[in-house]
């Protein structure tokens, strides 16, 4: 009879090596996506791991039982790639899914510069060096009429240049209305405490004076900053400062003035049935000296933030050591001389993603939603189709919505049930839960996608 250390030790040997559970044929098209060194160490994690249970006092685990674990790991894994999703939230800019999508001529042009050697920092005319941002830089200011520009890689990184380069060891005049916090937890005052800038709050939460701000300038003070409330609404008992105002008191004290934008809209969001958005070309007609904004909301591009304004004050910016860190490369540069093209030949509203969908009307959303509902008919598959609204997102317009239709979905699966499922098809298809229906808004998918949004739908419904 075998004792309990030869019962164990019998159970151990039945485990497979790792050459063997990397022959086997489950796992080999894990190899051939993620590679063979990442199989192999999953593969020694969950042996280590079965080992150790074993001498726990575990029971027995087949060899096919330590394959689906490995696979269930490395399924986990390939989830955390970035891939494609169907957005059918209705939120245009959405921040999770990277914010503005490209247009087709902004992503031909990035991969046909992206793909090949390019003239990021070479003049052709002179046959030397030349500067990186150069014609970009042209371009903005052609289209804004600001004085000079700069491009860095976020609208954070435009602030915080802006503080470090203008404002280190000074005050900064802000109001505290305005001290806001964009997403993933990043803070006015923890971006001007990393420029070496100190924050001087002005007035009240919902409260501030032209007053205020004059009282607060003194001998020490280099910035008055007026920051958009882009990502939320103050209504009731409220007052600020208009901006040409400030833009004056900023001349009197020869203390330049620098407004934060945030989404920086270069078209009349009115003319989309939007609340008015200010544009940096508002910005600069009032008299500021300087202004920033983010290049990938509204204006629809790449991940960039652009500063616009006084020459003088660009100059000492792009000398700041801090720049070279905060610069974009040849592929934001090449996406935005595209997108800003396309403002200047007035093919904004009809090239650009984000403007298409803010456009794009509600009959015609409606009209599209009816042709797939009607495909889904032909298989037996029921959908409804209901009004909605859709929202811009991405820390721009808040509050402001546009009117949609959405496809409202009828089924034995509860709406969270229906959300998994579709989250985990090949092509994640993301929509919103409303009115305790699970539902997919075309404003923001894509024509393109919606053969393929069928086939999710069919897949899921019909089985």
């Amino acid at each position: 009879m075998q004792d309990q250390g030869d019962d164990l030790r019998e159970k151990l040997r039945k485990i497979p090596s790792i050459e063997e559970i990397l022959e086997s044929i489950e796992l080999q098209e894990y190899i051939h996506r993620l590679s063979h060194q990442t199989v192999a160490e999953t593969a020694r994690e969950v042996v280590s791991s079965i080992r150790k249970k074993l001498l726990g006092g575990k029971e027995e685990i087949s060899p096919k039982a330590i394959i689906q674990e490995i696979e269930k790991i490395l399924s986990h894994q390939e989830l955390l790639f970035i891939k494609p999703v169907i957005n059918g939230t209705g939120v245009i800019l959405h921040t999770n899914f990277g914010r503005a999508p490209l247009g087709e001529k902004v992503l031909n042009h990035v991969t046909e510069i992206s793909k090949s050697y390019c003239t990021l920092e070479y003049d052709l005319k002179a046959g030397k060096r030349g500067e990186r941002t150069g014609f970009l830089e042209k371009l903005i200011c052609k289209l804004t009429t600001a004085e000079a520009s700069l491009v860095v890689n976020n609208n954070a990184a435009a602030v915080l240049l802006i503080l470090a380069g203008l404002a280190k060891g000074r005050e900064v005049i802000v109001s505290r209305g305005e001290l806001v916090q964009i997403g993933g937890g990043f803070r006015v005052p923890d971006i001007m405490a990393q420029s070496g800038a100190i924050l001087k709050e002005v007035g009240t939460t919902n409260r501030t004076s032209l007053a205020d701000y004059r009282k607060a300038i003194n001998e020490n003070t280099a910035l008055l900053l007026k920051v958009h409330h882009s990502n939320f609404k103050m209504i009731g008992f409220t007052e600020e400062v208009a901006l040409a105002d400030l833009a004056k008191l900023g001349k009197e004290n020869n203390i330049p003035v620098v407004q934060d934008l945030g989404s920086g809209a270069l078209l009349s969001t009115e003319e989309f049935g939007l609340a008015h958005e200010p544009t940096p070309m508002d910005a600069i007609n009032s008299g500021v000296d300087l202004v920033c904004f983010s290049g990938d909301k509204l204006l629809g591009g790449p991940q960039s933030g652009i500063i616009l304004g006084k020459k003088t004050d660009i100059d000492i910016l792009r000398k700041h050591p801090l720049y070279r860190a905060l610069r974009v490369d040849k592929i934001v540069i090449a996406g935005l001389e595209n997108l800003i093209l396309a403002y200047l030949k007035k093919e904004a509203a009809d090239t650009i993603p984000v403007w298409k969908m803010m456009k794009t009307s509600p009959d015609e959303i409606k009209s599209r939603a009816e042709k797939v509902k009607t495909t889904l008919q032909e298989s037996n598959v029921q959908v409804s189709i209901v009004e909605s609204k859709s929202t811009v997102g991405g820390g721009s317009l808040p509050g402001e919505t546009l009117p949609t239709h959405v496809i409202s979905f009828d089924s034995e699966m509860s709406p969270d049930q229906l959300s998994e499922k579709f989250r985990s098809l090949s092509t994640p298809v993301i929509g919103r839960i409303e009115s305790d229906k699970f539902t997919l808004d075309l404003r923001t998918i894509f024509p393109h996608q919606d053969e393929i949004l069928i086939e999710s739908i069919k897949s899921i419904l019909s089985s």
